[in-house]
């Protein structure tokens, strides 16, 4: 930033204000002449810069290298052409009364073709975009309780962007998105919801319990009576083989010793197969068995009470 060489005008006031106006307008280059100054100016790639003569808007320059003639004309400002993002923090209440704190994020850039409205006719585009934002959500939030608030996000961005897109326009700003970035409800509402999620877990879980455990009982329940079945089948498969043992045994023995009966043949293999079961029963020194009072002479009760039984049997048959 320098001042090129020139004529001395009025003790060299001239020369002194072009270099503070070169100072104060970023200008690289400034050629004084004897009537004002010419100055040279880049505009950035991202800018687009408004010129005004005599404090009347003049014209635009797009990127590159531009000269005005100062005093008579000068660069009032630059508008950029970026895209810029807005987070605008709000606070407001639901229909079930939780206040909760919402962050919108609004996306906009200037439309070239309204530059002239963009810096003229706002003051401050974000003071704007804050105010239709904050109409937005404390109109649409009170209206949804808080479930409702997090499953319609996508709607109330939606309506902000319905709402400020045509408004913006007017003023030269084209809206591209807005975004509910953060929903975040009071503290104290966030532990509530947190314990009643969580007392709604252990009660699925303990229902699951519940039912895991009720499956194990049927299941065993089924596998006892299987077992039992199975065992039935067993003592009476078993009981079938001894009395045919015991008949065919009955048969042999009877026509081998002449003079014995199958009476007494009965009586000897009762007496057999109790002194068996007296053998069995000392063998094991974990047996739970009971002895009642008996003698030899139980064998006949027991064969007595059988043949009672038989008979009493094929006498309801008959």
């Amino acid at each position: 930033r320098f001042v090129a060489p020139h004529h001395q005008h009025r003790g060299g006031r001239l020369r002194n204000d072009c270099a503070d106006l070169a100072r104060s307008l970023r200008f690289p280059y400034c050629v004084t002449m004897a009537t004002g100054c010419l100055c040279c100016n880049c505009v950035q790639t991202s800018e687009i810069a408004v010129k005004e003569r005599f404090g009347r808007f003049s014209g635009l320059a797009s990127a590159g290298l531009i000269c005005v003639c100062w005093p008579c004309e000068n660069v009032a400002g630059r508008v950029s052409t970026r895209v810029q993002q807005l987070d605008v923090p709000c606070e407001t209440k639901t229909k079930d009364n939780v206040f909760v704190s919402v962050v919108v994020s609004v996306q906009y850039e200037i439309i070239r073709e309204k530059v002239y409205d963009a810096y003229y006719r706002l003051t401050s585009p974000e003071e704007q975009i804050r105010s239709y934002v904050f109409d937005v959500v404390r109109s649409k939030i009170p209206k949804l309780d808080l479930d409702e608030s997090f499953e319609d996000k996508e709607q109330v961005a939606l309506d902000i962007q319905e709402s400020l897109g045509p408004v913006m326009a007017e003023y030269g700003y084209k809206i591209l998105q807005a975004l509910v970035t953060d929903l975040t409800p009071d503290i104290k509402v966030r532990d509530a919801m947190n314990a009643i999620n969580e007392s709604k877990r252990l009660k699925e879980a303990a229902q699951e319990r519940a039912e895991a455990d009720k499956i194990l009982q049927v299941k065993s329940a089924e596998a006892d009576a299987e077992s039992k079945y199975l065992s039935g089948v067993g003592v009476a498969r078993q009981r079938r083989a001894i009395v045919e043992g015991l008949r065919d045994s009955i048969l042999e023995f009877s026509g081998q010793v002449e003079g014995t009966t199958p009476k007494d043949v009965m009586d000897l293999l009762l007496l057999t197969q109790y002194f068996d079961m007296l053998k069995d029963v000392g063998a094991h020194q974990n047996s739970s068995t009971i002895f009642l009072p008996h003698g030899p002479g139980a064998v006949g009760d027991i064969k007595g009470q059988l043949r009672d039984g038989l008979l009493s049997s094929t006498g309801m048959k008959r």
